[in-house]
């Protein structure tokens, strides 16, 4: 549904409308919330923005939020999963006219930290803030109806924010701008297809394909195509670290978050057609032959060794 985008001038209610909704939705969580901040630009005093108010719970279990949804609709919220970004669950209060967006994250999650110090350093750093109220404006003019354009359109600027703010964490997301496509791209390209054209890039608009990006603070370093199958499993199609990255923990990292992800999409098996030479990494991570009918197979090589693993929560 299209709105009409308004960036407005900083209106002094806006945190107590955030204290009041903060309340009511610490309750619907209940002991699994930690506590609850304003983020976005209504956090920021002085600056200009859009009159909705963005929360950001913070809980001990992400997965305990689903038992929670009845207790959120009932204070007007839509359920919208995690719209994009992994381990988040996401909620929206307005249908017609939006007021709230809500973004709850689990102890420890670096988006919360990611969201806090971009919030903090608009605060105490007025240049930045006059940019970012001006480019807000701009993109409101620009694209009065379209709220997706409107937020790839900041992109670029958060990104630059990101990197000077002291934050560093991960990220692990679904591709969606521009240089994420951009990075997808690239890094099939360079490590699966030489100088052949992709020829599964019609996977880039299938729903059973997903295909996600892996951050180190506000730079793009690995990416990963994983297909849904049927009966609980899923395919790795793909998974790749950026060459300079390589070698510093980072694949395992990824991996696992993989895993975590897909567990909690409820998945049970993961299937990973290896060729002979990354078989030893997947063997460390437990990974073993495991052979499975797959009609959707990449070119695979003679050599490729069918490998799966069985997905178990954490202890």
């Amino acid at each position: 549904m299209s709105h009409t985008l308004q960036v407005l001038p900083y209106d002094s209610s806006w945190p107590s409308r955030f204290e009041s909704e903060a309340k009511v939705i610490k309750q619907a969580l209940g002991s699994n919330c930690l506590g609850v901040h304003h983020i976005g630009s209504t956090s920021m005093p002085g600056m200009s923005a859009k009159p909705i108010i963005d929360i950001l719970p913070v809980v001990k279990n992400i997965l305990e939020v689903d038992d929670a949804t009845n207790a959120m609709e009932r204070l007007g919220y839509e359920v919208k999963g995690e719209y994009g970004i992994a381990f988040r669950r996401y909620f929206q209060k307005g249908i017609n006219t939006r007021t709230h967006n809500v973004h709850v994250f689990e102890e420890g999650d670096p988006e919360i930290s990611r969201y806090l110090k971009f919030r903090d350093w608009m605060r105490s750093h007025n240049d930045n803030a006059q940019a970012y109220a001006k480019l807000k404006l701009q993109l409101a003019e620009k694209f009065p109806n379209n709220i997706l354009e409107y937020c790839l359109g900041k992109d670029a600027f958060v990104a630059n924010i990101d990197a000077i703010d002291g934050y560093d964490g991960w990220r692990m997301v679904r591709a969606l701008t521009e240089r994420e496509w951009a990075a997808v791209r690239s890094l099939r390209q360079e490590n699966f297809f030489k100088s052949k054209p992709d020829p599964f890039t019609w996977t880039f608009e299938h729903k059973d394909h997903v295909h996600l990006v892996f951050y180190k603070n506000s730079e793009v370093i690995g990416y990963t195509h994983l297909q849904f199958l049927s009966e609980s499993r899923a395919a790795l199609r793909i998974i790749v670290i950026d060459a300079q990255y390589r070698n510093l923990g980072f694949g395992s990292q990824f991996l696992k978050l993989c895993e975590r992800w897909l567990l909690h999409q409820g998945i049970e098996k993961l299937h990973v057609q290896s060729s002979l030479s990354v078989y030893k990494f997947y063997s460390q991570h437990e990974y073993l032959q495991m052979p499975f009918n797959d009609p959707d197979a990449y070119e695979a090589d003679s050599q490729d060794i069918d490998i799966g693993k069985t997905l178990l929560p954490s202890p």
